[in-house]
């Protein structure tokens, strides 16, 4: 007999941390049925600590528990958990057809051929699947821009999507019309949004030092204070082999990143006693930070220590990895350096991005008065008697 949703009980999916391993939590109030359940599909242990069942963290596992419970409980995914999902591909739903799985199966090698970056042919071919299970039945051939439009209204709407992912989508579905001209899309008529003009979220210089004060664990520290002394990226940093980093020359070469470019960055003299001991602590094989010996770390990991640290060190700011190379590059306008070697340095394409730093420096507007301030300096030249006035006391 399967509960009606008032008395089905709630089981609550959570991505956490927990003896050095990225591990998919399951918390519920104590239910001998839901119990018994977690215990039979196998691979789940109980964790005191965390007063949760836990395994491997993986869509797998999600999907296993979700079939296993989806007539007896009522799924609260997290945050962290939905950000993931959203991402899985949809390729392996069982409501796409054969000949659906088929043009997205040619649209990746289309991708591939055209020498698209591995992160980009994973978001395009991604979105383009979610664009296929939405069509349906309905023949590619016979797919229109007004399709498109309502799979933006009725998906990405709803489900409240960012400019800069919608941008993408749009981007993703110009090069399917490319890749498939048989359909009735028209990739001129199909605009993009503008983007979003936010400025990023800059630390201050005393907020990185007890960020990294407060960042207990010697890799943690070593991590952190990589990517701001050298402005890098997370895949950057990910994917730095020890080999690139001359400490006798004091440079770090970054090896195609974005854009399949290369470049040499400046490593910091403060850097390299903490260099030093943490290579000495942890002797990575290939990469300068790694998981398991000689396999590359974890973008998670990095983004749960930096969380776990702003907080010991009250920072109460949005803080991600890519904080710390916004507030490399804003520090460094500040001082005084040339955006074009700000632009270098940060390996952007195009002089324009380097340029929205010049609306976070601080170098220039803290050389400008407030009318407050003016108003009351022209107050006490030409009255002697305001002396000690202050805004605090009576006027």
């Amino acid at each position: 007999m399967k509960l009606t949703t008032q008395q089905k009980p709630t089981v609550l999916l959570k991505k956490a941390i927990h003896r050095n391993k990225i591990r998919l939590l399951v918390i519920f109030k104590y239910d001998d049925s839901i119990k018994s359940i977690v215990k039979s599909i196998g691979g789940f242990t109980w964790s005191q600590t965390l007063r949760a069942w836990y395994t491997n963290f993986s869509s797998e596992n999600i999907e296993l528990l979700k079939e296993a419970l989806q007539h007896n409980v009522i799924f609260k995914l997290d945050s962290s958990i939905f950000k993931h999902l959203k991402l899985k591909p949809i390729r392996k739903n069982r409501n796409l057809n054969d000949v659906s799985i088929q043009i997205i199966d040619t649209y990746e090698k289309y991708l591939i051929g055209k020498r698209y970056s591995e992160s980009t042919i994973k978001t395009y071919v991604t979105f383009i699947a979610y664009f296929l299970d939405y069509v349906g039945d309905i023949p590619v051939s016979e797919i229109t821009n007004r399709t498109v439009e309502l799979f933006i209204e009725d998906v990405f709407i709803p489900r409240k999507y960012s400019i800069s992912t919608h941008r993408q989508l749009i981007s993703a579905v110009k090069l399917f019309k490319a890749f498939y001209p048989e359909c009735k899309i028209d990739e001129i008529q199909l605009k993009r949004p503008k983007k979003s003009k936010i400025l990023p979220i800059v630390l201050s210089k005393e907020e990185i030092v007890d960020l990294l004060r407060f960042t207990k664990n010697l890799k943690h520290r070593a991590v952190l204070a990589m990517i701001y002394s050298a402005g890098l990226r997370i895949s950057e940093l990910i994917n730095l082999e020890l080999r690139n980093i001359d400490i006798d020359r004091r440079q770090i070469l970054i090896k195609n990143s974005k854009g399949r470019r290369d470049r040499n960055i400046i490593l910091a003299e403060s850097f390299i006693p903490l260099l030093y001991n943490y290579l000495n602590s942890y002797t990575p094989k290939i990469y300068f930070v790694e998981g398991k010996p000689g396999e590359k770390y974890s973008t998670e990991s990095i983004r749960s220590f930096l969380k776990r640290s702003c907080k010991l060190a009250n920072i109460t700011k949005c803080v991600t990895p890519h904080t710390l190379r916004h507030s490399y590059a804003t520090h460094l306008l500040e001082n005084g350096i040339d955006l074009r070697y700000i632009q270098e340095l940060l390996g952007h394409a195009k002089p324009e991005t380097t340029m929205i730093y010049t609306h976070v420096s601080k170098k220039d507007l803290l050389k400008i008065e407030s009318p407050l301030d003016l108003a009351l300096k022209s107050l006490l030249e030409t009255n002697k008697s305001t002396k000690n006035l202050r805004l605090s006391g009576n006027l």
